[in-house]
């Protein structure tokens, strides 16, 4: 019960401020007892709502530091949690001036009735404003230690200037308090001030709500000490809640009893009093009933008494008025200094999570307990900037909009955590509803905008820059925000229902798995395959280890995060290089999300390394399981030795920070596109080049496409002109299948075997003189392609061929990579070996 009583007296301090004292007489006399009870109510249902949510929130884990910014930045992440912090800390720091605006009125008023003046009233509660800020930041910069035990005391104060008021009210009236309106409990003065009395540029429902909604804010004061309680699960929820009672029905009984018991206008002239029965005819207002003529101060509208123009009308009515202005004192003044105090703690646990520039200046923190003095500073520059407007009645709905705004998103917060169904979801408190969280949520940002639309524009707009700030700059924070829980469960349901839709050749698009390794010591091919993928399709960045270690990714997807490719990375264990990329091969991607493309690097070093490296990077079965394949072969190398031996037989862990450049990155102006089709394959060898030439620095580039044999130019032209490409440069080869220039006779290696069935199952790899013999046509013809390529491609951005298929057990794993060797070699321009699996990727049918 400690804990509860701590917590219930925090926050109804934080909730009594100076509206109560100098503003709910003036609205009750504006909005008549009714409609005053209207705006009550509909405050406390928001602010009842909200502390539900909170309380939700606040026993789903332990709330450090920062109050309401901790609350919402854990639950809806930086994105929206660092906009409404660096709106919660301003309107903190607002607040402070609302409070110390209401403090130096109140002095100002006290002069006055003691003829002490000194320039005029603006210019004084400016001065006295400004000084008492300045004293304030003194005693909280000096250390804060007194504060919670100074709570109890202004609580206490506060209480007696209630009980003062109360009093004051049963007493009969005094002739010089007749005089300022006040006549004690008076049936026909309740009917008048029950209904309403609008006057003045503010004269409206929600003008009055605007001006009284901040005296219900400071519900989240137990959020804020959460740390300090034994038991916050418990002491947070009820504290809070019983905190919004109480002060409820003390703002209905106050509003209740100052309209039963004043009248809106009054002189204060003590010799305004009906003299005859024909005055009485001629006498406006109801003080007319109690002996009293306020008519020509009424008619001229220059009353200076009364509650619609003396906002000092508590003290009046009060027993003994020094115990209202002490009540006033404690509330503005414990108020304005709780404001100063959490505004530089919510901006310097923003700083610290350091998602925005410029602002980690203000964080710093000094001495053991971390107190962050450059944000008392600011804070108190904030204030004496709004001091300086010195009208309470304005400053109090630039407040109304940030706290309603930073409620409404407290309440999404609650019901999106809610939505999301996140396993990480489990609030100690149990009654609250998502349903009415959203509620509460909508209801903010509609009241928002009655208040005032322009104010509310602005506010959202700071919201949504800021929001997309953080989106653009992606902070390195991870705090399991339901924001991340939503996106898995969209990311999910998507996939899911893509499970419903057939595939179609309209919709068909190059998922690519590409073996890379380790990413970052494969860059060009990861850059030149992000070129057909970025925004299209999926890049599946893939690595096999040989030997049981963990196949770690975080590293490696750093990498691909800072080098901007839109790629995942899988690794997988597996005993030979052969079976790990089979695996890949059948059991990577999601439902329809999944690879259908296998792109990997040449293997230079065929003929160096052992006949059974050889074999495994040929034996890969993407063919047998419908991938189309590409094989990329730059002059420089890609290492491709490592890629299917080394750094497969160990988990590396790589730097994320080298970024070397490749010739992919830069812009290739106005090159060639050289596109040898030299079968139909489904049409990946023509597809591939148009996703390049989509791409910015590929976009001057011309593709040029080259077909062999007798085929006739124009139907080509007509064909590729039908799949909408946009290629209008055709040029047939006919003598692409002559025979080459005199090669020597070691350019194909052979090996010593036995020709028979057995030793050619138990060793694929090795090439017999049958072999030569059977394939020499098809040896020949790669390397007059070679030759071709040479002649018309020097030059070339990039070559795109197609690439030639040995038939399984009739073409040896060597003598095929030597196919592909002599297609390849000594080429300049990059070379993309590609074969589709037959199925049509492009179509020229609507339908």
């Amino acid at each position: 019960w400690q804990g509860h009583v701590k917590l219930l007296i925090r926050c109804m301090l934080n909730i009594w401020g100076v509206i109560l004292y100098l503003r709910l007489p003036w609205i009750t006399a504006q909005a008549g007892i009714g409609l005053t009870w209207v705006i009550i109510l509909l405050s406390s249902c928001i602010t009842g709502i909200t502390g539900l949510s909170t309380s939700a929130i606040a026993t789903n884990g332990k709330v450090k530091g920062g109050g309401t910014y901790f609350l919402i930045s854990r639950s809806l992440g930086p994105e929206l949690g660092g906009s409404i912090g660096l709106i919660f800390a301003f309107a903190n720091a607002v607040a402070v001036a609302m409070h110390t605006v209401g403090f130096a009125e109140t002095v100002v008023d006290l002069m006055r009735e003691n003829e002490a003046v000194m320039v005029d009233r603006t210019n004084d509660i400016r001065i006295i404003g400004v000084i008492t800020v300045t004293c304030l930041l003194g005693i909280s910069m000096a250390g804060m230690a007194w504060e919670s035990k100074a709570q109890i005391l202004f609580f206490l104060v506060i209480m007696v200037s209630f009980a003062s008021y109360i009093v004051g009210t049963i007493i009969p009236s005094t002739p010089e308090k007749q005089s300022k309106g006040f006549f004690s409990y008076k049936a026909s003065i309740f009917a008048t001030n029950f209904v309403p009395g609008w006057r003045g540029k503010e004269g409206s429902f929600f003008g009055m709500f605007s001006i009284f909604f901040p005296s219900a804010t400071g519900i989240l004061a137990g959020a804020n000490i959460s740390g300090d309680l034994k038991n916050p699960t418990v002491a947070i929820p009820r504290g809070t809640l019983m905190a919004i009672f109480w002060t409820t029905i003390s703002y209905l009984i106050i509003s209740a009893t100052i309209g039963s018991c004043v009248v809106r206008d009054a002189s204060g002239n003590i010799n305004d009093t009906l003299s005859s029965a024909s005055s009485m005819e001629n006498c406006v207002g109801t003080a007319c009933q109690y002996g009293w003529d306020f008519s020509e101060c009424v008619k001229n509208g220059t009353c200076p008494y009364g509650i619609i123009n003396y906002y000092q009308s508590m003290s009046m009515v009060s027993a003994f008025a020094p115990l209202i202005t002490a009540g006033i004192f404690g509330a503005t003044l414990s108020s304005a200094l709780a404001c100063l105090v959490s505004a530089p703690k919510v901006f310097q646990c923003l700083c610290k999570d350091k998602l925005y520039p410029l602002i980690g200046f203000f964080g710093k923190g000094y001495g053991k307990n971390d107190e962050p003095l450059r944000g008392y500073l600011l804070t108190y520059i904030i204030a004496a900037c709004f001091i300086l407007i010195a009208e309470l009645n304005t400053i109090a709905p630039i407040i109304s909009n940030f706290f309603l705004c930073s409620y409404s998103l407290i309440n999404f917060s609650c019901f999106h955590a809610s939505i999301t169904n996140s396993p990480g979801w489990r609030p100690s408190f149990r009654f609250y509803s998502k349903w009415l969280s959203l509620l509460g949520a909508v209801c903010c940002v509609v009241i928002m905008f009655l208040l005032t639309w322009w104010a509310a524009l602005i506010a959202f707009g700071v919201v949504f820059f800021l929001l997309g700030y953080t989106l653009y700059k992606r902070p390195a924070v991870n705090w399991g925000s339901s924001v991340q829980a939503s996106s898995y469960n969209m990311a999910l349901n998507q996939c899911v229902g893509l499970n419903t839709v057939e595939d179609h050749v309209k919709n068909y698009r190059p998922q690519c798995l590409v073996l890379t390794g380790p990413p970052s010591s494969r860059p060009a091919l990861v850059d030149l395959i992000n070129c057909f993928t970025k925004g299209l399709s999926l890049m599946l960045c893939a690595n096999v280890v040989t030997v049981m270690q963990k196949a770690t990714s975080d590293s490696h997807v750093a990498w691909l995060n800072k080098r901007k490719i839109k790629s995942f990375y899988r690794g997988v264990v597996a005993s030979d290089v052969r079976s790990g990329v089979n695996m890949l091969l059948q059991g990577a991607g999601l439902g329809r999300i999944k690879p259908n493309v296998l792109m990997m690097g040449f293997k230079k070093d065929w003929r160096s390394d052992t006949p059974q490296a050889a074999h495994n990077y040929i034996g890969i079965d993407a063919f047998d399981l419908q991938y189309g394949v590409c094989v990329l072969r730059v002059r420089e190398g890609l290492d491709s030795n490592n890629l299917m031996c080394s750094v497969f037989s160990a988990s590396v862990s790589i730097d994320p920070e080298p970024q070397p450049n490749t010739v992919f990155q830069t812009k290739q102006g106005k090159k060639t596109i050289d596109v040898y089709w030299l079968s139909d394959d489904g049409g990946l060898t023509l597809l591939l080049p148009y996703l390049l030439t989509r791409r910015k620095r590929w976009g001057r580039c011309k593709v040029r496409v080259f077909v062999g044999g007798e085929a006739d130019k124009k139907e080509v032209l007509a064909l590729i002109k039908k799949f909408r490409l946009g290629f209008h440069d055709v040029e047939v080869l006919p003598d692409i299948y002559q025979n080459p220039q005199p090669m020597k006779q070691d350019t194909i290696p052979k090996q010593d075997a036995d020709s028979g069935p057995s030793r050619q199952q138990e060793e694929p790899w090795m090439i017999t003189e049958q072999d030569l013999e059977k394939n020499k046509a098809k040896s020949l013809r790669q390397i007059r392609l070679n030759e071709v390529l040479q002649d018309y491609s020097r030059e070339a951005a990039l070559i795109v061929i197609t690439m030639p298929v040995g038939r399984r057990g009739v073409c040896p794993s060597m003598l095929y990579l030597a196919w592909l060797d002599f297609l390849s070699r000594d080429l300049r321009p990059p070379v993309l070996l590609v074969r589709g699996n037959q199925e049509n990727v492009l179509t020229f049918y609507c339908q």
